[in-house]
């Protein structure tokens, strides 16, 4: 990933996926774990407002969400929860149609306290919502930079293109330069095969959409994964997992803090 320069505040980046299912939610939590431990401040946020389950997973019920900022005007940081050190989540509710398709300009309001809270932090990573609805293209949109999970599966690696489809022709009919998602595979058997599902996604984007989605890096099928949802804790949150998994996620944990502002410069448009 190579970083925009911004001076003022940290990146933004957003996860998404085609299709519900591929991991996106688990991989958001344990990469924003995995930053967090070195060092750097996360802000977490759940963005899929509809059905949002970044609290599920890291078995926490906050005070107020994302909801009840957009529909007052509660300050966002009233509603933070502190996860870690040096890692805070911004929580979404679940089951509410009207935070599935919201107006344009709770949309744009959001992206705004998004970007003042970026000012507080090294990163921000939010979880999007899966698929090419009208919310989730406009969040992505305004981005610094995207990430994709996909896994092996057919259909969701076709999910995946038309999510990039959709991304371009959002940007052209926008007039915006959106950046080219880069892509996770998750639940690879092994690195060969997530480097070949990521080739086929790029070398049809890059036929059709003249686009060359990046690999960002894979992460191996596993039962801890499994495991640490069902009993809702995360499998970075005691440190590095054990094995390949942990491996792979402090790879992309590597990748991610390298889009981080440098500290002074952050501390100081902090203080402004």
């Amino acid at each position: 990933m190579e970083a925009r320069s911004n001076s003022r505040r940290a990146p933004i980046v957003a996860v998404t996926g085609g299709k519900g299912g591929v991991g996106k939610t688990m991989l958001a939590v344990n990469a924003a774990l995995a930053v967090a431990r070195t060092g750097r401040r996360v802000l977490l946020v759940d963005l899929d407002l509809g059905l949002a389950d970044v609290g599920v997973l890291l078995g926490r019920s906050p005070v107020a969400t994302i909801e009840e900022v957009v529909a007052s005007d509660l300050d966002p940081r009233a509603a933070l929860v502190q996860v870690a050190p040096g890692l805070d989540a911004l929580c979404g509710g679940g089951g509410s149609p009207a935070m599935a398709d919201l107006a344009l300009p709770a949309r744009t309001r959001i992206v705004g306290l998004l970007k003042e809270l970026a000012r507080e932090y090294d990163l921000v990573l939010c979880d999007g919502a899966a698929g090419i609805g009208s919310d989730a293209l406009h969040f992505l949109a305004a981005a610094d930079h995207v990430v994709l999970v996909t896994t092996p599966d057919p259909a969701a690696l076709t999910d995946a293109y038309g999510l990039v489809k959709a991304l371009d022709a959002f940007g052209e009919q926008h007039g915006r330069e959106i950046p080219t998602p880069e892509v996770v595979v998750n639940r690879a058997a092994s690195p060969e095969e997530a480097d070949g599902v990521a080739t086929r996604l790029r070398t049809v984007c890059e036929r059709f959409l003249s686009r060359s989605p990046k690999s960002a890096g894979w992460l191996p099928a596993s039962g801890l994964v499994e495991l640490a949802c069902r009993v809702q804790r995360p499998f970075a949150a005691d440190g590095q997992a054990p094995g390949l998994l942990g491996t792979c996620i402090a790879r992309l944990a590597a990748r991610l803090e390298r889009l981080c502002p440098e500290r002074e410069a952050l501390s100081t448009c902090s203080r402004a």
